[in-house]
């Protein structure tokens, strides 16, 4: 995989329908090692497109990309794995891809190649979470799972994957992995991938806030039957489908690489005063929110489909707030952190107001409402206020697919070798 970068320097998100072009080419041109197929369709009728790689293995490998519509960078990594695999033959696993779970989440988030923080936010898309595939069976009932969560499944229960990954990334921050059960020996090569490229590593990602960390960037998720859940999740990590591998003994790793890079969140530095901090970012969240939330009502509810789609999301992310501030602020709030958790801290909530507003201001522009202008200023201050607060840094796709890649193969060499 070291030549990848080199290869593909100024590539960009492929959207769903070219990865399906690629897949296909690809299994064209190599019927003997690879093949296409449909799984399922989308709410929307958008076929989930699987490329398998490899076949007679004792191990099966499934990668699903594109389940959060704002983090593109999995389709193009899926696709360097098939190309990789196929010049390199897996021998004793084959490889399946899930290009893209949620292709109707991604037909609302456009960004090919963002310039900017605020490039990225014009066409901002985050579906609420009982529409996202992965986590639908934390927050819904079986009988009201979204499509796209019942194929996955499905392929789970198919397959039986010894290992499953998620390829997830983050706007602005660093990289770090979660784990449904640890993989010895992971944070080695996952930390060595980040150095040479240039990644900074999360060391105290908020997602993961709590969780067993084996290693530096490495996070292990609550046992199923455990109440140790993250704090800042409305949804029950543990039934969510990244779970639904133990069921045939199974394991899923989520890895997550940012667009934007920022040192801040891999500083080990012990913090003066965290509790302070905390209560200055959940003050400026709830005032930042409150803001949002005035200019909601300038927002027309009305039929159109993607309007309908951005409002629901936009509600869903203020809905989250009060809960998140109430853990900041809290008796379980630390009296001791590093630097790097207040960062994260701080990169998180900044990114819920601004997604939030980012998502009203493309609804209030397409009805031509007043409101619109105001929106506009706010998320263009945001934008600027996040970018300079972490002197973000531009991570090119190449290198965020190169770093993704080399920990995927990290983690099922690890997994054997642990003789899983």
């Amino acid at each position: 995989m070291g030549s990848l970068v080199t290869l593909i320097r100024d590539m960009c998100y492929p959207t769903p329908h070219e990865l399906a072009l690629a897949a296909r080419a690809l299994a064209d041109e190599h019927p003997a090692l690879a093949r296409l197929r449909q799984i399922g369709a989308s709410r929307a009728g958008e076929p989930l497109w699987l490329l398998s790689v490899g076949a007679d293995a004792t191990h099966a490998v499934l990668v699903v990309a594109g389940a959060h519509a704002n983090e593109p960078v999995g389709g193009a990594t899926a696709l360097a794995l098939a190309r990789h695999l196929i010049r390199v033959p897996p021998a004793g696993a084959a490889w399946h891809f899930l290009l893209c779970a949620d292709p109707d989440g991604a037909a609302l988030h456009r960004t090919p190649r963002p310039y900017s923080l605020l490039d990225y936010h014009r066409n901002f898309f985050r579906p609420p979470g009982p529409e996202q595939p992965e986590w639908a069976p934390s927050l819904l009932p079986p009988d009201r799972l979204p499509p796209e969560t019942l194929a996955l499944t499905r392929l789970i229960d198919e397959l039986r994957p010894a290992l499953q990954v998620s390829l997830h990334g983050t706007d602005l921050g660093g990289s770090w992995v979660q784990l449904t059960r640890d993989i010895p020996g992971l944070a080695e090569p996952f930390g060595k991938s980040a150095a040479e490229l240039r990644i900074p590593v999360e060391t105290s990602a908020s997602d993961a806030s709590g969780w067993p960390s084996p290693g530096a960037g490495i996070f292990v998720m609550p046992e199923p039957g455990t109440t140790d859940d993250g704090p800042f999740h409305p949804e029950d990590t543990r039934l969510s489908t990244w779970y639904h591998a133990h069921r045939h003994a199974g394991t899923t790793a989520i890895v997550e690489v940012p667009m934007w890079a920022s040192d801040l969140v891999d500083d080990p530095a012990p913090h003066p005063d965290p509790r302070a901090a905390l209560r200055i970012l959940a003050g400026r969240l709830t005032a930042d929110a409150a803001q949002v939330a005035a200019l909601r009502g300038g927002a027309a509810d009305g039929t159109d489909p993607a309007a309908a789609a951005l409002l629901r999301a936009v509600d869903w992310t203020l809905a989250l707030i009060p809960r998140i501030t109430a853990e900041w602020t809290g008796p379980g709030a630390p009296a001791e952190a590093t630097a790097a958790y207040i960062g994260s801290i701080d990169a998180f909530g900044r990114r819920l107001s601004l997604r939030a507003a980012a998502m009203l201001l493309r609804v209030l522009r397409a009805q031509g409402q007043p409101a619109a202008p105001a929106v506009d200023r706010l998320v263009t201050g945001w934008c600027e206020e996040f970018a300079d607060r972490f002197q973000a840094r531009w991570v090119p796709v190449a290198t965020q697919v190169e770093h993704q890649s080399r920990v995927v193969l990290a983690a099922y060499d690890r997994l054997v070798a642990a003789g899983r």
